[in-house]
């Protein structure tokens, strides 16, 4: 039996990461995959990247990933751009869009936020046909092991939210955010566990986890910063509430 911890949405948190690889440490995992979104919103994107280019087996590249590179007319990813640098940037950029792999007989997908686009947000109470959209092939795939046969699983980032569930004998499951998480303030990981790469059934689990982290470390870092949207962010560590739903929270 092998471990396999599936990291996302970091977004330049330093603390919160450092926290989960402390754990993945203790755990003693043997691969550990990032479904992207390294930058963003907090202050150390140059950090964050150089951890996970090290010891990630497998990166997949998220929105944010790919913006900073895209995007040059806007103050908050010309920031980020800004730190990493041209040579970080354009590594970031070139990310695979997916990876697939075989765990105890169990083909499993993963993306950043869905098989159609990094953009193309799914959330856990959208309508049953756009969440069996998750298990589509799509012309934006990176080399999928079976292009005429859905995925038995599909693991994804994107809304920094954990869930799993069963659809008509699929499973879909999203591993939450590390560094950004809005549904509790701890981060957030999922660590499956099987025969890597054994194309027989055999004995599978799936694992959610959540860190705790020193947020009040995380809001000095990014406060000590000139990073855009300082506020926003800072909320969203402490509260783990999205910044979109922050005043209608206040209101009620």
């Amino acid at each position: 039996m092998q471990t396999v911890a599936i990291l996302s949405d970091i977004h330049g948190n330093l603390q919160a990461l450092e926290a989960v690889m402390s754990d993945l440490k203790r755990l003693g995992v043997d691969r550990i995959f990032c479904l992207g979104d390294l930058v963003g919103k907090g202050p150390n994107a140059v950090e964050v990247t150089d951890i996970v280019l090290q010891e990630c087996d497998v990166i997949v590249r998220g929105n944010w990933d790919e913006l900073v590179a895209r995007i040059e007319d806007d103050m908050q990813f010309r920031w980020h751009a800004d730190q990493l640098g041209k040579e970080r940037v354009k590594r970031l950029s070139s990310l695979p869009f997916s990876y697939d792999c075989i765990i105890s007989g169990r083909h499993i997908r993963m993306v950043h936020a869905s098989p159609q686009s990094v953009y193309h947000r799914v959330q856990p109470w959208d309508p049953i046909e756009k969440r069996l959209g998750m298990f589509d092939f799509t012309s934006s795939l990176h080399e999928p092991l079976h292009p005429c046969q859905s995925p038995d699983i599909v693991i994804y980032g994107d809304i920094h939210q954990a869930y799993l569930q069963h659809i008509q004998g699929k499973t879909l499951l999203n591993c939450g955010s590390v560094g950004n998480p809005l549904d509790m303030t701890q981060a957030s990981y999922v660590i499956l566990e099987g025969e890597y790469g054994n194309v027989d059934q055999a004995p599978f689990s799936i694992q959610f986890r959540r860190v705790p982290y020193d947020i009040e470390q995380a809001v000095w870092a990014a406060e000590h910063t000139d990073i855009p949207g300082v506020k926003h962010y800072v909320r969203e560590l402490r509260t783990g509430v999205y910044r979109g739903l922050q005043k209608s929270v206040d209101e009620g």
